[in-house]
């Protein structure tokens, strides 16, 4: 099995109106890419200064599972259209559990 995690952090002027509306269209992804085997989507709790602001932990079979959740076009589109223009930073790791 193979684990994918992104830490996102928006720009500062970005309302948490629009980070909650691209944790939902994340949330929306299992539904179209049919190799995500389990997928959680969670904004920060605000606990501690500095965190990111969004967390997406996705378990896939193998790296192809991976690759294609990847290169989905459903995946792209979120990642393209709502992610990017309104991102300060991004942290990302996939390993093997």
């Amino acid at each position: 099995m193979l684990r994918h995690v992104v830490l996102l952090k928006f720009l500062d002027d970005v309302p948490a109106a629009e980070i909650d509306a691209i944790a939902v269209a994340l949330r929306e992804l299992p539904r179209v890419v049919d190799s995500i085997r389990d997928y959680t989507v969670g904004r920060d709790l605000g606990i501690s200064d500095g965190a990111s602001d969004l967390v997406v932990i996705g378990g896939f079979d193998d790296m192809d599972g991976y690759a294609r959740y990847r290169d989905h076009p459903s995946h792209q589109a979120v990642v393209t259209e709502r992610v990017l223009p309104k991102l300060a930073s991004r942290s990302a790791a996939q390993f093997e559990y």
